[in-house]
């Protein structure tokens, strides 16, 4: 599969498009998750960006297998769930650094804006979320190849 063939092949470039909705699905998973974790239970934007990385990986997993690639049965639930889960794993040993990296970098910038209002647009809320959204486009890009080359290969 090349980006030519999601332009002129209308059965991959549907596929291209759930994929997306999926993936979209999953960021509001993600971040309702990790916002959920930071802000009412106190934890850090590096252990709540991995449990809300595994609550997408669910996510994305089941959309994927009964919706983007319903005929992607020729694999086992329980084969073709590790595999994605391989990938998603290695997707979060890129995502967790670049959080790490990030996050305290843009808290810092956020925190020398004086016209930040009190209350819920924080300087922290921004930077935890800013980080995130710049980690979930870089891996997105891994998943997307990944899964459909390896976990999803048996689709024509």
């Amino acid at each position: 599969m090349t980006l030519t063939s999601i332009v002129t092949n209308p059965r991959e470039r549907t596929r291209f498009f759930r994929f997306a909705i999926v993936g979209i699905i999953g960021a509001v998973v993600d971040f309702g998750t990790f916002n959920l974790l930071t802000n009412f239970f106190g934890l850090s934007a590096v252990w709540a960006s991995v449990f809300s990385f595994i609550a997408a990986i669910i996510s994305n997993f089941t959309w994927n297998r009964y919706w983007t690639y319903p005929d992607s049965r020729s694999k086992p639930l329980g084969s073709q769930l590790i595999q994605f889960s391989v990938v998603s794993l290695i997707g979060l040993i890129i995502r967790t650094p670049i959080i790490a990296i990030l996050e305290p970098l843009f808290f810092s910038i956020f925190s020398d804006f004086v016209f930040l209002p009190k209350g819920f647009l924080t300087a922290e809320f921004l930077a935890n979320n800013l980080a995130l959204a710049i980690a979930v486009i870089i891996v997105m890009f891994w998943n997307f190849f990944i899964n459909r080359y390896w976990t999803y290969g048996d689709v024509d």
